[in-house]
């Protein structure tokens, strides 16, 4: 003889499908406004302090300590608007953000110690650029709209710069790393919060 269905566990069984295809089907809403601007901003200054280096060494630990501070940043911003919206970092679409975010970056990482050695610092600044875009491209895919219009405009200035002299690629890193982080920021928190 079949047992009676309970309902009630019948019904927490059915709350708990829908709040896993949601979660699945949800974008990743924790992309750091005023983090983004604050990266910006630390990017202008580390931009300015590149530019007074005597060597290719000197100028190449600059923008290092800059990504170190922008990871910083932007942790810590996506950590506290996680944190105040009571959202987890680790829900799918988090996960698939920062699975498509890191792939193009760290074929970054991997080019600049591989042109470094062979004495193409030169080129960086695009590379950076077009690669660190198309990882809030890929990863904006998993986000608000914004985010990849903005992983668009960082490749497009990329390109711009693998293209331009390479006297001029400070000055593309502080539009890109400055100018388009503040910019987009202050969009962001307007339209999404923090």
């Amino acid at each position: 003889m079949a047992q009676p269905v309970n309902m009630g566990d019948h019904a927490l069984a059915q709350l708990r499908y829908i709040r896993q295809t949601m979660e699945k089907t949800g974008a990743f809403t924790a992309v750091p406004g005023w983090g983004g601007f604050w990266m910006g901003v630390t990017a202008l200054g580390a931009a300015w302090l590149a530019a007074q280096q005597r060597s290719e060494a000197g100028w190449l630990g600059v923008w290092f300590a800059e990504m170190g501070l922008a990871v910083a940043i932007g942790g810590l911003a996506i950590w506290r608007k996680t944190h105040h919206g009571d959202r987890s970092l680790f829900s799918a679409p988090g996960r698939r953000f920062f699975l498509s975010f890191a792939p193009p970056v760290a074929a970054g990482a991997v080019l600049s110690a591989v042109l470094y050695r062979q004495h193409l610092a030169g080129i960086l600044p695009g590379l950076w650029l077009l690669l660190y875009g198309a990882g809030v491209m890929t990863a904006g895919a998993f986000s608000v709209r914004v985010v990849p219009l903005m992983g668009l405009c960082f490749m497009a200035l990329g390109a711009a710069a693998l293209a331009g002299p390479a006297e001029f690629g400070n000055s593309f890193l502080a539009a890109g790393f400055g100018g388009l982080h503040m910019g987009f920021g202050v969009w962001i928190a307007r339209r999404y919060g923090g």
